[in-house]
This record gives C-alpha cells, structure tokens and sequence, in this order.
C-alpha cells in the first residue's frame, strides 16, 4: 500500500490574513480557496513549486482552538521549510514577520 499525508491542518485566526501571510512572508501559493457556507472556507496553501503535503488553513471558531493558534507544536518546532536561497527566504520572513503575526 502507497500512502503519503496530503494536508496538514494549521490553526490559524482568521483565513485571510493567514492567507496574506504565507503569500508575502513565505512566498507560498493559494492552492484552493472554497467556501463550504457558514463562514467556513476549506482552504490550502502549499510553498511555490511544491508538488508535496499543502497547509490546510482551519480558522479557530471556539475559545478552545483560539487559544491553541500558534501554540499547535506544544512549543515545539511544526515544520521544517527547505530552500535552495535561505537567504532570500529568510530576508522576506524577517521584512514580513515584524509586521505581521498569524500566531
């Protein structure tokens, strides 16, 4: 049996300005962006280029969740992001990360 992990679900608060965050600080593109009604949304990010496992954006709608974004590794680190310029990469992140913060 071949199986791979498709998603990765990532708690974020509110949908578009993690959307704005993985576009501009991390270069990442908008895979899929679907309304599912009720203000829910299944959306999906995934680094440019990247044919591997996308971020499923899940938005944190009780106190509960809230209270977990950016906390979802228990303080540990939560992915590992590979480049060929870290660099570049880590340039943007610094620029974006000051004024901007998804949890």
């Amino acid at each position: 049996m071949n199986q791979t992990i498709a998603y990765v679900t990532y708690l974020v608060r509110d949908y578009d300005e993690a959307i704005t965050y993985f576009r501009t600080a991390l270069g990442f593109r908008l895979v899929e962006d679907t309304p599912l009604g009720e203000g829910k949304r299944w959306v999906r990010v995934a680094p440019e280029g990247s044919g591997g496992p996308s971020l499923l954006l899940a938005q944190a709608v009780t106190l509960q969740q809230a209270a977990c974004v950016g906390r979802q590794a228990g303080g540990r680190v939560f992915l590992f992001l590979h480049t060929e310029d870290f660099a570049r990469d880590q340039a943007r992140i610094d620029l974006r990360v000051l004024a901007t913060d998804i949890g």
